[in-house]
């Protein structure tokens, strides 16, 4: 996948261009700045791989440089130059977020060994798992870097295998708590009779079979995030003990006598209409209100179509170990038919279809023939004039994808640019595609 530029922050300006000459030939794009102010100017307009930073600089030093990057971009890593009498202070700031430093004078060699370790990829968060080039998942990815930091509860909502729990992860990577366990308990996992122990513990002889005491997923969660995976799951006379959790900040084991101070944050998740669970007496009003101080809601793979294709490549490249078929692709055809199919089973249903692929392709090329999608709706078909009138006939998918991206084309005044995003397609297929159209005597010119 295509790297996010390097920012260079230099004030001296032969090393600054010395230092992009080496980088461009290791086929990396770079931006240049020749002090703070301008690095985090730089910052807010483009997004950026990695920060490759002086010490040394003024008005603002390469160290208030880094509070200021992790401030408002938390998960943009920094790596750090410095002269070899500063390197008490180089280790600090590691400390302080840094993810490594380089003492002057260094080898080329050593530089871009340094960016490859600490590069991150176009559309993936700081630790690669979370895809987010379509704009909705930019925005909800926004939300959870501001709420990361902060001990407000998290509710997120959204249909099953959307990315709820990577997104939970997320937060708790990106706050204070990174250091301390990330604890998940799925409340539809377990059963009834043994969710109440799970979740708070118990002590010893506390019920049949209780040999000794063992603590519970808040105890383990201390410090740390505890994620409730699919809340509305939870039997409602658990929901009035969780509350309880939740406002005295202590937790008491079944069978035990003292109360366990704790100091958790908690994410809750659903796939459910939260509002519909609360009405039918599914949730409880008052724990609905106590857990969503800070609601997210994750969009279906379908309402985030410039996802699907870098979502395909990612599984592609962490398959491809277990299944000894490295370097395959998807042709442009298919990644056509994976932007224009509708998802109902969301990122999971992705991966499974990708994994079928790479067992039936004979090649290193993935075909529309490989992927074996079913035969269901389009996210592009639109419903008959009217209901009174005699329904047209099918349309073969070539058709299909023909009108809609016509279509497409027509709604952005014939901008190919606009339109490829709109159909998170890469410009190159829709001029391909294009191309055949006007072959077969359609107009669809479409402009720069």
């Amino acid at each position: 996948m295509k790297t996010l530029p390097i920012l260079i922050v230099e004030d001296d300006r032969d090393l600054r261009e010395a230092l992009g000459d080496t980088l461009a030939m290791a086929g990396y794009e770079t931006l240049m700045a020749e002090h703070g102010e301008a690095a985090l100017a730089c910052l807010h307009e483009r997004k950026v791989g990695l920060v490759v930073s002086d010490v040394q600089m003024k008005p603002m030093d390469g160290h208030a440089l880094l509070q200021a990057v992790k401030h408002d971009f938390p998960d943009v890593p920094v790596l750090l130059m410095t002269a070899y009498g500063m390197i008490d202070k180089a280790v600090d700031a590691m400390r302080k977020g840094a993810c490594n430093y380089l003492t002057k004078p260094f080898e080329p060699d050593v530089l871009l060994a340094e960016v490859a370790r600490f590069m991150r990829p176009s559309g993936f968060d700081g630790e690669g798992d979370v895809i987010a080039l379509d704009p909705k998942t930019e925005a909800v990815l926004a939300l959870a870097r501001r709420v990361a930091d902060t001990n407000a509860t998290v509710l997120i909502s959204g249909e099953s295998g959307t990315g709820k729990e990577v997104v939970a992860r997320y937060i708790h990577r990106h706050s204070s708590r990174s250091a301390a366990p990330f604890v998940a308990v799925n409340c539809a996992a377990i059963p009834e009779n043994l969710l109440e122990s799970t979740m708070f513990g118990f002590e010893k002889g506390a019920f049949t079979g209780a040999a000794q005491a063992q603590s519970g997923k808040f105890e383990q969660a201390q410090g740390g995030t505890l994620l409730l995976d699919e809340i509305t799951e939870m039997p409602l006379a658990l929901q009035a003990k969780l509350l309880r959790v939740l406002q005295e900040r202590e937790v008491e084991r079944v069978g035990g006598k003292r109360s366990i101070s704790l100091d958790v944050r908690v994410i809750a998740t659903s796939n459910r209409d939260l509002e519909e669970a609360v009405r039918t007496g599914v949730l409880r009003e008052d724990l609905f209100y106590r857990l969503s101080v800070f609601p997210l809601h994750m969009p279906a793979l379908r309402e985030r179509p410039a996802d699907i294709v870098p979502l395909a490549q990612y599984f592609l490249r962490r398959m491809a170990d277990g299944m000894r078929r490295h370097g395959m692709v998807l042709s442009d055809e298919a990644e056509a038919r994976l932007t224009l199919y509708d998802w109902p089973g969301n990122i999971r249903e992705l991966e499974n279809v990708i994994q079928r692929a790479m067992i039936l392709a004979p090649g290193s090329v993935i075909e529309v023939d490989h992927l074996l999608l079913p035969k269901r709706a389009e996210n592009f078909a639109a419903p008959s004039e009217s209901a009174h009138r005699e329904a047209p006939p099918r349309q073969d998918m070539k058709s299909l994808e023909r009108s809609h991206i016509l279509e497409t084309l027509a709604t952005v005044n014939g901008s190919r640019k606009l339109a490829a995003q709109r159909l998170g397609m890469s410009e190159r297929t829709l001029r391909y595609k294009l191309q055949q159209y006007r072959g077969d005597g359609e107009s669809a010119e479409g402009s720069e």
